[in-house]
């Protein structure tokens, strides 16, 4: 790979004062990730108002200037080995995957979206990691994210719930602002005829909880004629293919959809359901993306995801409140259409991209 590859932008219009800024990721598109398609759409929408921006990562593409960075690839973090001199107005950070994060933190001003906290989850590549281990890394990567706090001028909460029940962030405080995820809500069409199914979009993996969702389903399907869709891919998709087949749930595995095909799938299910209970799901990108297409949604109550859940839906603390409120919300086609404007209408309000770069422009000016 050769050092420091580096594609242009083009020039946009700028609205204010113009900055140059460095969007600092360990991952870029195309690589498949929340915290990747931030990045972009971040990037994107402050260069198209006419700011300077550079993105730093160990990997990716786009029409923008992209430095890449080389680096040692370990399994939740890779580690660059050299820096290149980028000089700018704000260098902008994203955690929880900290050592790029770490190696930039003298790069002032420095601010950092805190996506989430450091767990790891239970299982990896269908291993079971040994708690002592995973509490190892966990200490060492508070460790990390508390020294780059530190010296952060402002610190990014993407909802004021998660940061003030975070075992690190509610220590700085005063440094976080919030400015949440967003869609494009012009990519996601108003659907009124909703099909048959329950919906889980996202990966097939131990931390999301689909099979929580899988047994829930069991009593549901007990009561109400509706079937389960699971879009995705995971190490745990065949497990929970068995897992299906062994309480008989009718369960459709889709894979990993096509972006149209995905969008069709979200907008015609009669609900979408995410099961996460882990701080590892700090908000939950697909919930917008469902409630845009007046899809309403199901999340269980953990902190960051109920307040987003609870703009376009109902949350749940346990498998048998799940399987209850699932079944009453099939038995109510008005109740359902009343969450789904009632989501479509915060997505419109509160998530869109013009909003959360009218805010993060407000940290930079704030800082700069």
């Amino acid at each position: 790979m050769k050092e420091h590859n580096v594609y242009r932008w083009r020039e946009g219009k700028p609205d204010q004062a113009q900055m140059k800024i460095v969007q600092i990721s360990p991952y870029f598109p195309p690589h498949v990730g929340g915290v990747e398609y931030h990045v972009k759409e971040l990037a994107e929408g402050l260069a198209e108002r006419g700011h300077q921006v550079t993105v730093a990562s160990s990997c990716g593409r786009w029409n923008g200037e992209i430095v890449i960075i080389p680096s040692i690839n370990l399994i939740y973090s890779p580690i660059p080995i050299k820096l290149p001199r980028l000089e700018a107005d704000i260098h902008h950070s994203h955690i929880p995957s900290p050592l790029f994060a770490f190696r930039f933190r003298h790069r002032a001003p420095h601010v950092v979206t805190y996506h989430n906290d450091v767990v790891l989850p239970d299982t990896f590549q269908g291993h079971a990691l040994p708690r002592r281990f995973s509490s190892a890394v966990e200490k060492a990567g508070e460790k990390l994210a508390r020294s780059i706090l530190d010296e952060a001028e402002m610190i990014v909460a993407t909802t004021m719930s998660y940061a003030r029940s975070s075992p690190v962030l509610h220590d700085y405080l005063d440094k976080v602002r919030v400015v949440p995820n967003a869609v494009d809500i012009s990519r996601y069409p108003q659907r009124r005829e909703k099909e048959n199914y329950v919906l889980y979009a996202g990966r097939m993996v131990g931390y999301k909880g689909v099979a929580t969702l899988i047994a829930a389903m069991k009593e549901v399907q007990k009561a109400v004629d509706l079937k389960l869709v699971l879009a995705g891919e995971g190490e745990d998709r065949r497990r929970l293919e068995k897992m299906a087949e062994r309480l008989r749930v009718q369960a459709r595995f889709t894979g990993r959809l096509e972006r149209r095909v995905f969008i069709d799938t979200i907008s015609g299910a009669e609900m979408l359901v995410l099961p996460t209970q882990s701080r590892l799901e700090a908000f939950g990108i697909v919930l917008l993306e469902a409630m845009a297409c007046e899809t309403p949604v199901l999340a269980y109550d953990t902190p960051g995801v109920n307040e987003v859940a609870s703009k376009g839906g109902c949350v749940y603390s346990s498998q048998e409140e799940l399987s209850e409120l699932i079944v009453r919300l099939h038995q109510s086609p008005a109740r359902r259409a009343e969450l789904g404007r009632k989501g479509r209408r915060a997505v419109e309000e509160n998530y869109s991209w013009k909003r959360a770069i009218d805010l993060m422009e407000s940290v930079y000016r704030e800082v700069g």
